[in-house]
């Protein structure tokens, strides 16, 4: 029976590692080390898609035989990229500038084994309505998450839910960061199934 290629998730964030766990393969996370600077004029969903390939390409020509996956989050605020704002000053723009509207989150996935020719990549945009904040309101959220590291300061998998009024999207884990539904898809063409059936280990976790 041949084995199965190895996984890599092209990411150290800890929110991706949590996401791609509950498919329940094996894998490893390692950084792609990509440098994310957006190219001149460069419109948000184009950011995301080439950076998902850039990471997981990045990741592809270190471990040839491995199915890589690669992801990029990006937020489009009247087609303007905003990504992780890396400090106080710059969340608090930010979530100013999204008060009371509608901002769509591109979030990209690509997945590539070198060596069998095979990389894909594919788009799932979220429409995030924001309730209309106050800067008492935003001031508390980003001193108690410290939000820094999320795209458009949303850390919706805990206190951020609560900045919003609705979430539109046909896959629910892309707004944290790596939509598993085309996730699981692209896995699946790529040559890994979720949902074979896989030994377990002595604490129920697949080997």
């Amino acid at each position: 029976m041949s084995r199965e290629p190895a996984l890599i998730l092209a990411s150290t964030s800890r929110y991706r590692r949590e996401l791609l766990e509950r498919l329940r393969i094996p894998f490893e996370s390692h950084s792609p080390q990509t440098d994310e600077t957006p190219l001149p004029g460069e419109a948000p969903a184009a950011l995301a898609e080439r950076l998902a390939l850039a990471k997981a390409r990045a990741l592809a020509s270190q471990f040839p035989d491995a199915v890589v996956i690669g992801a990029d989050q990006v937020a489009d605020v009247d087609g303007q990229a905003v990504s992780k704002p890396g400090d106080h000053a710059n969340a608090v723009a930010q979530l100013r500038a999204m008060s009371g509207r509608t901002i769509v989150f591109q979030t990209a996935l690509a997945v590539v084994r070198e060596s069998t020719g095979f990389a894909q990549v594919r788009r799932v945009p979220v429409a995030v309505r924001f309730r209309t904040l106050v800067d008492a309101e935003i001031e508390f959220y980003l001193r108690t998450e410290q939000p820094y590291d999320c795209a458009g300061s949303a850390k919706v998998e805990t206190l951020g839910i609560a900045l919003l009024d609705a979430i539109e999207s046909d896959d629910p884990t892309a707004l944290i960061g790596l939509p598993l539904i085309q996730t699981a898809r692209l896995l699946r063409a790529a040559g890994l199934d979720a949902l074979r059936a896989r030994p377990l280990s002595s604490t129920g976790s697949p080997r």
